[in-house]
């Protein structure tokens, strides 16, 4: 346990314009759980990316000592090929290849010429055991839920002898239960002998899990910290991340009265033809003026669709019956431009993919929004939209150089910042947030955390979607429970717990 696999000595890497790593020092034993942590654009990724051959030898300054060795990897192949396995925070599977074909692809078994399908599919089967996936190798990967995909990239790992494993906030996408599951994997793997580095914003999991936790803070290594010892304080961590003290990752909200109901949906069905079945079934909820509700559920409840049926977008399935109400005025959503003009707003959880144009600027990511407000004579008042932008990147304390910054340069929580800007400027009363956190960092999440909560006290009715009970529990007034597109429980704020709500997720207790 004592031996180091690998040194990372004095790494220095800039993109233009930008110094993303500085004199890096990074030391993994043999056989460990080392945790890399720090805030969005530390340098976690990035100095990842160097180790993998992503970043190659010559980009970068410093050394990389891999079981000894000076290593100088020109790709991602040559750091496979002694033993070095990444698997990025987005899945590099392809959807319409079987679970075996993504296994092996590139580095298919022959017979011959030809690749041998059936020993692909027998060596598939026992790797697929190996991450305790118990699904047929021919199932094509759409097919399968985002947790069991993880399973599928971490197969891949190990189908090329990975010594080395490297996960890039791997449990990210998935619920508390695939979390905890995952988890236990790779402690599974770790008393195989395979060594894992994990980077994550998930501090609970990164104490639960580590045996050593590195600190990156603006490019540079701060500590490292032996968790097997004495257990690693949250608080400890976090205070190394952001250079100061969080006293509470939950910021506390002004004591202030609740309005009157602003929203309600009453008897929500919708069918879903694919599935050839109700994927949300009788749905009643409501919120008041300046009221936080979270949505809890394992994945594939129904949160996600819920979230998407009210907002008018049902992609592949239609509402069958219920209504929605708003102020007690009865709405007619078609599709999400009617919800936008009638007060009801929508932040995607995959902000990269469906929220944001991440070639383009800030202002033009706030503005697109709704042009119409900008447009006079039939042009856009250009100086109303820079004065605007600029209102909210202050407001919002979006940390960039200009409004005219490309959204792809931001931090995960920047970016974040831009998507509720965005939607802020519609000017809803109904906010629904699903997964506003996802990828981002302690010190961003508080940001995140206490914009929510100014919203709410200025009157905003927020509907918060999340995979983080404790988030839930530490940011609501009220959590309402789905499970197989019911709701299965309504929990108050002094009734809050994670045993609750997982009783309520899996069905366990009765229904409301």
């Amino acid at each position: 346990m004592n031996d180091i696999i690998l040194e990372m000595q004095n790494i220095t890497k800039t993109f233009p314009g930008v110094r993303a790593l500085h004199d890096v020092n990074f030391e993994v034993k043999k056989g460990e759980i080392h945790c890399l942590v720090g805030e969005n654009g530390a340098g976690k990724s990035t100095l990842m990316k160097v180790l993998s051959g992503i970043h190659r030898h010559g980009e970068y300054s410093g050394k990389i000592i891999y079981k000894g060795e000076e290593q100088r990897f020109s790709s991602v192949r040559d750091s496979e090929n002694k033993g070095i396995a990444i698997i990025s925070q987005e899945l590099a599977l392809i959807p319409e290849l079987s679970i075996f074909e993504n296994i092996y692809f590139g580095h298919e078994i022959m017979k011959g010429k030809v690749i041998d399908r059936n020993e692909t599919i027998i060596q598939a089967n026992k790797i697929l055991e190996r991450v305790n996936l118990k699904v047929n190798p021919t199932t094509k990967v759409r097919d399968l839920s985002v947790g069991h995909q993880q399973l599928v990239e971490i197969a891949k790992a190990l189908s090329k002898n990975a010594d080395l494993l490297i996960l890039d906030e791997p449990t990210s996408s998935l619920n508390e239960e695939e979390s905890k599951n995952l988890l236990q994997l790779l402690r599974e793997l770790k008393a195989g002998g395979v060594t894992l580095i994990m980077i994550s914003h998930r501090l609970k999991e990164v104490v639960s899990i580590a045996d050593t936790i590195t600190v990156l803070r603006d490019g540079e290594t701060i500590c490292s910290m032996d968790a097997t010892k004495n257990k690693v304080a949250e608080s400890k961590i976090i205070k190394h991340m952001v250079g100061r003290e969080i006293e509470n990752i939950y910021p506390k909200r002004k004591d202030t009265k609740l309005g009157d109901e602003r929203f309600r949906i009453e008897n929500w069905t919708a069918y879903d033809p694919k599935k050839r079945r109700e994927i949300l079934r009788d749905i009643n909820l409501s919120i008041k003026a300046g009221e936080i509700i979270g949505v809890a559920g394992l994945m594939g409840a129904g949160r996600t669709e819920l979230s998407l049926s009210v907002f008018g977008n049902s992609p592949g399935y239609r509402i069958l019956s219920g209504d929605i109400y708003l102020d007690g005025e009865k709405l007619q959503i078609r599709n999400p431009m009617d919800a936008l003009n009638q007060g009801i707003a929508y932040v995607t959880e995959d902000r990269k993919k469906n929220g944001l144009v991440l070639i383009q600027d800030i202002k033009y990511n706030i503005s697109i929004s709704n042009l119409a407000h900008l447009i006079k004579g039939g042009v856009i008042n250009e100086n109303e939209e820079i004065v605007l932008a600029n209102q909210y990147k202050d407001n919002l304390d979006i940390r960039a150089t200009s409004i005219k910054q490309k959204v792809l340069n931001l931090s995960g929580g920047n970016q974040q910042k831009v998507s509720m800007a965005k939607v802020l400027f519609t000017k809803p009363r109904l906010l629904i947030m699903d997964e506003p956190t996802r990828g981002i960092d302690v010190g961003a999440k508080y940001e995140i955390y206490s914009l929510i909560n100014r919203m709410a006290d200025e009157g905003m009715s927020i509907i918060m979607v999340s995979s983080e009970l404790s988030e839930l529990i530490g940011m609501c007034n009220r959590i309402y429970v789905v499970s197989d597109g019911k709701i299965t429980g309504e929990i108050a704020r002094d009734a809050f717990s994670e045993h609750k709500i997982m009783e309520f997720a899996t069905n366990t207790n009765e229904e409301i």
